[in-house]
């Protein structure tokens, strides 16, 4: 058996995602890997996403291989292993059921502000990009396989006090907590995936976690209408959301 703490953080793109991972990677014990079934994802669905052919040439595709690493011990021997997946990359034979030794958490973030974000960086998205519908159905199905409910933490609550945030969220995951969370170098990280070259150039510029957002965005209609779609299921995981205080 593994002696490696893996965490699988769910989290929708642009929640705070990578920001999370420089989190988790400042710490001297932690390992982190930076979405390893996207290549699987792009080469199964050929969602034309930027980069697309140079992911799929970058990454491991198969998916069984790919859930065999994720389940073993991290790679540099660290004691605990963060690993950042995205909901909606799993359109393969893996899903959350698969990782059974794993610590699993909920990154979620308000769907007008992913979609706003999103809108910054591509032109067409679908309400299955944010991610935030399986995150549901995920959390359903460990909740329902534990009888209780796993740790669920939302961005906006992050940017108002990261460090009780992290805190809370280190004590949920049986972790102990560590202020070296709060910052990171600048730049971008050894294990950023290659897309990091599109998605991360906020993030390479920081040290740490930023202020929390001003007022809700204005969207067009077609993604006002995708952020809609999804915000039943925001609503619920926010019931569950771990507080700072």
């Amino acid at each position: 058996m593994s002696e490696t703490i893996r965490i699988a953080m769910w989290s929708g793109p642009r929640n705070l995602s990578t920001a999370m991972m420089r989190s988790f990677s400042s710490r001297a014990d932690t390992f982190v890997s930076d979405e390893p079934f996207y290549g699987a994802y792009l080469k199964t669905t050929r969602d034309p996403q930027p980069m697309i052919d140079e992911i799929i040439a970058d990454m491991d595709c198969d998916w069984e291989s790919v859930k065999n690493a994720q389940n073993g011990d991290a790679p540099d021997g660290s004691a605990i292993w963060y690993q950042k997946h995205m909901p909606h990359h799993m359109e393969g034979p893996v899903s959350i059921l698969d990782f059974p030794e794993t610590r699993h958490a909920f990154l979620i973030r308000d769907p007008i502000r992913v979609a706003a974000s999103y809108a910054n960086k591509r032109t067409e998205i679908r309400p299955e990009h944010l991610g935030i519908t399986r995150q549901r159905a995920y959390f359903e199905l460990l909740a329902d396989k534990a009888g209780q409910a796993p740790p669920v933490i939302d961005s906006y609550d992050i940017l108002l006090d990261p460090a009780k945030s992290l805190k809370n969220l280190c004590q949920a995951l049986g972790i102990p907590w560590d202020t070296a969370m709060l910052s990171w170098e600048r730049g971008p990280h050894k294990q950023d995936g290659i897309w990091g070259s599109h998605w991360y150039d906020k993030v390479n510029a920081s040290t740490g976690f930023g202020k929390p957002p001003g007022a809700m965005p204005q969207l067009d209609a077609d993604f006002q209408d995708v952020a809609e779609e999804c915000r039943d299921d925001y609503e619920f995981l926010t019931r569950f959301a771990i507080k700072g205080d």
